[in-house]
């Protein structure tokens, strides 16, 4: 897991790596710069000759693309260099790397200097950002925003590569906004860590493919602190050791899943058949009893169970022994896909969540029974998982689903300190959280997912987790990773168009294999 920063983190770290560790500014830049301009040869190979343009600012981000600008220079690239403002107003560390820069430096003071960023765009094969960097706390306005949006449209008719230094210029770096104009990256080399603003949507459209460059501080240094982290499918590799010979279905554990309802039998199906590819020994698919044959005639591996139904062919809350007797046999919960909003149902899940003891992954119509009792969470005899799409969330909290996605990592980090839970805000780079504070951003996943079941396929998956007796965070983390990535296998093999939910059941066992991907 790679760390996360803010703004105010970042220059924390820089603070302490001058104070404590004796790593002076200048330093710092140098080896931002020198790092970024490796990144930047290996990609551009071979760098020789290529005419490259490198966009300062008057800051320390401009300091960082002086530094750019002389090492790509030593290897051999045509380097032209254009300062937004002028040479005087650059200063400290800054100033130091431009007082290295050994060339030209071409000033842009006035909106009719805009025109030379175009002008020079004209034949260049690579554009360095170095205008703006993680300080900025307003739109790009002025003189700035104007250059931004001629680098923009000149680099996409010119057809060069737009190579971001730390972020893109225009980005802020604590959110997935865009308060402004932005410039639009191929490659972003960012420094010492990712920042907030190149993860998450639709910022993290801007910054394309992006590179950590490290900048002399230790690993250890980098990582003090820092609450918020990057998940892949490293992150949760270590927890599936290699099966033992002698093991047997019950050493796999048991998920009893509670869904479904007329119309809705499907998404019971899938949480089932999600749960059994993703290794639990057994399942059973407890559903209303008019449900349960088309639930058993999905999936020949399911059990299931047929529970006492509502006149609407909903689960009725008369159900709630019989659910309560069948956990109390099983290692794990999954209740919600498909349950329906009937009343019955809803009070059935509160009831649930609120008593019932066994580890809960909790999704769907059961999250909207939570709206306006989420005090039930606090009191739960066992972990609880929640698993909302924005909407849900903002449901949950009586809010806006625009105010949910303009704060998704601190409205995680709050709801799970405050309620004593695990969870995952659903979405692209889906962000997970837990009690401790601690915040992750998971890197898996693509559009293609946006469909119907896709959702229940990852409770089955989060579900099986639990049940095979993972911490809720560790069930939570490999469920959400390897969801991801099985819908990135589906895609490479089918295409993001017309991928399906049972599309990435069936891709979850090579998740599970490093082999297959």
């Amino acid at each position: 897991m790679r760390p996360v920063f803010t703004a105010a983190e970042m220059r924390a770290l820089d603070a302490r790596a001058i104070g404590i560790l004796g790593i002076s500014g200048p330093r710092l830049m140098e080896n931002a710069g020198r790092g970024a301009a490796a990144l930047i040869a290996r990609e551009q190979a071979p760098i020789r000759g290529k005419r490259v343009l490198v966009l300062c600012g008057k800051g320390n981000n401009g300091g960082d693309g002086f530094v750019v600008a002389r090492h790509l220079k030593a290897k051999g690239a045509k380097v032209r260099v254009l300062l937004l403002g002028s040479r005087v107003e650059v200063k400290g560390d800054a100033a130091h790397a431009l007082g290295h820069w050994r060339g030209r430096v071409e000033e842009i003071r006035t909106e009719a200097d805009v025109a030379t960023v175009a002008t020079a765009l004209d034949g260049t094969d690579l554009a360095v950002d170095a205008l703006l960097g993680t300080g900025l706390a307003a739109p790009a306005r002025g003189l700035a925003a104007h250059v931004i949006g001629r680098l923009n449209e000149s680099a996409a008719r010119a057809g060069c590569v737009v190579v971001a230094l730390d972020l893109p210029s225009g980005l802020h770096s604590d959110g997935g906004g865009l308060p402004g104009p932005a410039v639009r990256a191929a490659l972003t080399a960012t420094f010492a860590g990712y920042k907030r603003s190149l993860l998450l949507y639709p910022a993290a459209e801007h910054a394309g493919r992006v590179v950590v460059v490290p900048i002399g501080i230790p690993e250890a240094e980098v990582g003090r602190g820092i609450t918020t982290f990057l998940l892949d499918e490293t992150s949760v590799s270590g927890f599936f050791p290699k099966r033992k010979p002698d093991t047997h279905k019950g050493t796999y554990g048991h998920l009893l899943v509670v869904a479904g309802s007329i119309g809705r039998s499907g998404a019971a199906a899938l949480a089932g058949r999600a749960a059994l590819r993703s290794g639990v020994g057994l399942c059973t698919v407890a559903t209303a009893g008019s449900q349960q044959p088309i639930v058993a005639g999905f999936s020949m591996e399911v059990m299931t169970e047929p529970l006492p139904e509502t006149a609407a062919q909903a689960i009725s809350f008369k159900a709630k022994g019989r659910v309560l007797e069948l956990a109390s046999q099983r290692d794990a919960v999954a209740l919600g896909p498909g349950l329906s909003l009937d009343p019955e149902s809803q009070a059935l899940a509160r009831a649930l969540i609120a008593e019932l003891d066994r580890p809960m992954v909790v999704d769907a119509d059961a999250l909207s029974a939570l709206a306006g009792h989420l005090d039930l969470l606090g009191g739960a005899p066992a972990p609880r998982v929640l698993t909302p799409h924005p909407g849900e969330m903002a449901r949950m909290l009586g809010t806006s689903v625009a105010e949910i996605q303009a704060h998704r990592i601190e409205s995680v980090r709050e709801f799970c300190a405050r309620h004593h839970v695990h969870l995952v805000l659903k979405g692209a780079r889906s962000v997970l959280g837990g009690p401790d504070g601690r915040v992750f951003i998971n890197h898996t996943g693509n559009p293609g997912m946006a469909t119907g079941g896709s959702g229940d396929v990852l409770t089955g998956m989060i579900g099986a987790f639990l049940a095979r007796r993972f911490d809720p965070l560790a069930a939570l983390q490999a469920g959400c990773v390897l969801h991801g990535l099985a819908g990135d296998l589906a895609a490479a093999d089918r295409g993001e168009e017309g991928l399906i939910a049972s599309d990435i059941i069936e891709a979850i066992p090579g998740a599970l294999n490093p082999a297959v991907r």
